[in-house]
């Protein structure tokens, strides 16, 4: 096979590079902008004809510069959180750039715009706070109790919200643990309304919906004028935020190890220092902490502290799924086709015995957010007063009867054999660089080892 004529390798670089959905730059020795991206433009908004050939510190501020860092300390950098203008959330990595005999010749900037994440973990937090003050404003959890949004009469949940109520009246730290989708915030916004907190902040944070390089950000917040693009006068973090009523940490076995040691801190001396600030903010906070993974197996894994995992689990409540609950089912159906019909202004439907029997016989994995979820498509696809079998299974083939086990083994297997193999051909793509595995299998870290020991996959 001939070799690559040098000429065409230009172009394929420069497809290469204009391919990717991150903004790429790079700097000659002397701080000369030699390549711009078109990413780059739209992230930045400088074209590459403004830019070219001229010093990148004449377009932004010294301290805003890892390219021209990268030239100084000749050591890489990755993930590091800028924000380059007040509507921009950019992640970058950077590189020097050495010829054959370890000259420097410039640097490479990868930069990845998350500005969309930033942006909806922040409404998700305004919103989460917006319906906690309207709860106390008007006293709702008074008129009809904590813990009453979550509906049901099996014995199951009965006795999980029984405990819950207990332990709400008391200050001790909670670990809600239970499968995806049963209802673990909700628990935990039903101990702070059961509690002598329930007029200060329900303050929640979703441990796995964070970019890494914001968590600390997010956590302990800043002073003023700690990094580029930050707020003038500072920012408070999540942890200063619920002063005086309870933090959440749901999915809290997906924060990384160093987070876990600063976190470890925090419930410990009950103290929290911002970002570029010297003088310690006394926090008095009651901690929830909710997760499906299995804590204790990452621990021995190495994956989790065991310090932190002691201070969390100091009560622990296990909240049941939906299939340890089939009684609970029909009145959650009616509950939620009552909640939607009124949403969508239409007529209430009536639920036949034998579309019930469906809905009770279907092992629901997704649990009550799978419940809801095919009410809510059932109430706007439906127009019909009583809805039979037939109905149901036209509309959502998935809610049928359980297989047969054993073509339920079978299919399972098949399953886990493919992902196996996808597994070990990304591990092999990168190298065996396991956290660019993981990002492109598109899940976290801790998830990759553990499919790694489940299928005994060594790298």
């Amino acid at each position: 096979m001939s070799a690559m004529p040098v000429e065409h390798s230009i172009f394929y670089l420069k497809t290469l590079i204009e391919t990717s959905s991150d903004a790429i730059t790079i700097i000659n020795a002397q701080g000369e902008v030699e390549y711009w991206s078109s990413q780059a433009e739209i992230i930045y908004g400088i074209s590459a004809k403004e830019i070219k050939k001229k010093r990148i510190s004449d377009f932004f501020k010294q301290e805003d510069l890892k390219l021209l860092e990268i030239l100084e300390t000749k050591k890489p950098v990755f993930n590091a959180y800028h924000q380059p203008r007040p509507d921009k959330h950019v992640l970058i990595s950077s590189s020097p750039i050495f010829d054959e005999e370890g000259n420097l010749l410039g640097a490479i900037s990868i930069d990845q715009d998350i500005t969309s994440i930033v942006r909806l973990n922040e409404k998700l937090t305004l919103t989460t706070n917006q319906l906690q003050k309207i709860k106390q404003q008007y006293h709702v959890q008074e008129q009809i109790g904590p813990l009453s949004e979550i509906k049901g009469n099996s014995l199951a949940i009965r006795n999980t919200k029984g405990l819950a109520l207990k332990v709400a009246k008391t200050d001790a730290t909670v670990l809600l643990q239970g499968e995806s989708g049963v209802g673990k915030e909700l628990f935990a916004q039903g101990i702070h309304e059961a509690s002598l907190r329930q007029e200060k902040p329900f303050i929640p944070i979703n441990c796995g919906a964070i970019p890494e390089a914001l968590f600390e950000s997010e956590f302990f917040g800043y002073e003023k004028g700690s990094f580029t693009g930050a707020y003038k006068d500072g920012k408070a973090g999540k942890v200063e935020m619920a002063d005086g009523g309870t933090l959440f940490l749901d999915e809290v076995g997906m924060l990384p190890l160093d987070m876990q040691v600063k976190l470890l801190r925090v419930l410990q001396e009950r103290e929290v220092y911002r970002i570029g600030g010297s003088l310690s903010i006394k926090v008095n906070i009651r901690v929830v902490a909710a997760t499906n993974s299995d804590l204790e197996e990452m621990v021995k894994e190495g994956t989790f502290r065991e310090d932190l995992y002691y201070r969390l689990n100091v009560v622990s409540l296990t909240i049941p799924p939906l299939r340890e609950r089939i009684e609970d089912i029909p009145l959650l159906v009616k509950s939620f086709v009552q909640e939607y019909a009124a949403k969508y202004q239409k007529q209430e439907p009536a639920l036949l015995e034998s579309a019930m029997e469906m809905f009770m016989n279907y092992h629901w994995p997704g649990n009550i957010r799978e419940l809801r979820n095919v009410v809510e498509r059932m109430v706007i696809f439906t127009d019909q007063s009583m809805i039979g079998e037939d109905d149901i299974t036209h509309i959502f083939p998935t809610v049928e009867k359980r297989k047969p086990a054993q073509e339920e083994i079978g299919l399972a297997h098949e399953k886990a054999q493919l992902e196996k193999v996808r597994i070990q051909e990304v591990l092999a793509e990168m190298n065996g660089n396991k956290s660019a595995a993981a990002k492109k299998l598109g899940i976290s870290r801790v998830s990759l080892y553990k499919k790694l020991k489940e299928y005994g996959i060594e790298v």
